[in-house]
């Protein structure tokens, strides 16, 4: 919320062109406010700045604990006494100066600053139009991110919109209604204005410059905020055009988290993440995630019930995606040795975010090339099935809720890798057909848990499925309260700077 210096020594994080995810752009100087944002060069370190509290080279970024480890697809994991306050969230004990949460809400806030100078000061630079359009586009989006993610994670949030004064820093709470307005504004301007600046193109930058923000990637999210919104009618018609800027499920899934298959056409948008440079512009994850056996810290393990939501066939044939999400007994790790269920607390370990020693040595595990990918097509086709179902039309929604299972079941016929591969199994994820509107429901929410196991998604769309199916999913915690744990607490150190924001228990309280 305060006034930037930009320092070059912290504009690490830049989205590069060509085959490169980032620019080996070494410290040069600083610039104060009065010499900054006076020529395109200025607009562009800005930009590229915006997106560096997206990063997971940030260990402060901890999207994955509130969003899996406070559901019921994974525990904390880690050694008991490790990181304790993890282990609070886990434990549904969440207090307002819970470390997880002061680190969180000052990243995205500090995205939203940087995003806010941007669109302050960009407009009255004189620069070529087309390049503006673009620097403007790429802030809405990432201030529209940036508060998406607060919503999900606090609920009612300050909503600051413009570079403030000191005098003006004590900004009360604006509801979760009025958040996603905005959002679905900034997502609509985004919209606009990258489509104008890249000539409506799909989602590709004429200088290959992966990572930024397009309009396939603003529409897919301005669809989600309408999910949340539930506004049937806008998401799914929002979703459907999404599909005019070309993207397509890859043949198997489990290329989405290869980085021999980064960007990919069915990815929206993603953190780009790589290895080697000083400061550390890795994945941590890497590190955060694996066993604590393979040089990681084991945290975030998978629980039997989400194991337990995947389907199987008489044969005893899983669904495929349930291997290539975690490790298992009788399964292969990701180097290809077989899983060793001793290396975690509950017998089983994610791996959609980690990778093989074969390409990230354990000797620097914490600094890793894989990317993070917030927004896959996929998820696109279930905010298409979901919305039409809740609209009414289930026997609209069948088939993009069934374009994703087939996904699925077909990776035999294109993965070399698994048993029998070139055919079928009977009966492996078969053809949604159902149109009655409640088992249908369960149907897309099953679809949506298996589909987006471990991509940071679970714990929200649990809050926003209500109540019942809250307390049905995670009634076994001894202190889990829907009416408190719909959102988690505002941070300790905002209640004390700012005497005009009120603690959050729930949406509307």
């Amino acid at each position: 919320m305060k006034k930037m210096i930009y320092s070059i020594a912290v504009i690490f994080l830049l989205i590069a062109s060509g085959c490169e995810k980032f620019l080996d752009e070494q410290p040069q100087g600083q610039y104060s406010t009065a010499d900054f944002f006076q020529t395109a060069d200025h607009a562009l370190l800005a930009i590229n700045a915006a997106y560096v509290p997206l990063s997971f080279a940030n260990s402060d970024n901890r999207l994955w604990v509130f969003a899996e480890v406070a559901s019921d697809d994974a525990v904390k994991g880690g050694f008991p006494g490790d990181q304790a306050d993890i282990g609070l969230i886990d434990n549904f004990l969440i207090y307002s100066d819970n470390g997880n949460i002061e680190t969180t809400w000052g990243i995205y806030y500090e995205g939203i600053s940087r995003c806010n100078a941007i669109l302050d000061n960009v407009p009255d630079i004189a620069m070529e139009q087309a390049l503006k359009d673009r620097i403007l586009g790429e802030a809405y989006f990432l201030r529209g991110l940036y508060y998406f993610q607060l919503c999900n994670i606090f609920g009612n949030v300050p909503l600051i919109l413009r570079v403030l004064n000191p005098d003006e820093m004590q900004v009360p709470n604006t509801t979760r209604e009025e958040v996603l307005l905005q959002i679905k504004k900034d997502f609509s301007a985004a919209v606009e204005k990258l489509g104008k600046a890249l000539n409506a193109s799909p989602g590709i930058y004429p200088s290959g410059e992966f990572g930024r923000a397009t309009p396939g990637a603003a529409l897919a999210f301005l669809a989600k905020t309408y999910l949340l919104m539930e506004n049937w009618e806008a998401a799914y018609t929002t979703a459907r055009e999404v599909k005019n800027y070309g993207y397509a499920l890859m043949e198997v899934y489990n290329h989405n988290f290869q980085v021999a298959y980064e960007n990919n056409m069915e990815s929206i948008f993603e953190i780009q993440h790589i290895s080697g440079f000083s400061p550390v512009t890795g994945s941590r994850l890497n590190q955060w995630l694996a066993p604590r056996a393979r040089n990681g810290y084991g945290f975030d393990e998978p629980t039997q019930d989400f194991v337990n939501a995947f389907e199987i066939t008489a044969t005893g044939v899983a669904d495929p995606r349930l291997d290539y999400t975690i490790g298992r007994k009788g399964g292969l790790w990701i180097n290809g040795e077989p899983y060793d269920t001793t290396w975690s607390s509950t017998g089983f370990s994610q791996k959609k975010y980690l990778q093989p020693e074969t390409e990230i040595p354990l000797s620097t595990r914490g600094d890793a090339d894989l990317n993070f990918t917030l927004m896959r097509y996929a998820e696109v086709l279930l905010i298409e099935a979901e919305a039409l179902c809740e609209a009414g039309m289930t026997s609209e929604a069948l088939a993009p809720l069934n374009e994703v299972r087939r996904r699925a079941r077909e990776a035999y016929l294109y993965d070399e890798t698994l048993p029998g591969y070139g055919t079928i199994p009977e009966g492996l994820l078969p053809e949604i057909t159902t149109t009655d509107p409640v088992q249908l429901r369960a149907a897309i929410r099953h679809e949506r848990r298996v589909e987006l196991g471990f991509e940071c998604q679970r714990y929200f769309d649990i809050m926003r499925y209500g109540q019942e199916y809250a307390n049905a999913a995670l009634g076994d915690r001894e202190n889990f309260n829907y009416m408190i744990h719909k959102v988690f607490p505002i941070p300790q150190s905002e209640l004390e700077t700012n005497g005009n924001i009120t603690q959050n228990y729930g949406y509307n309280q």
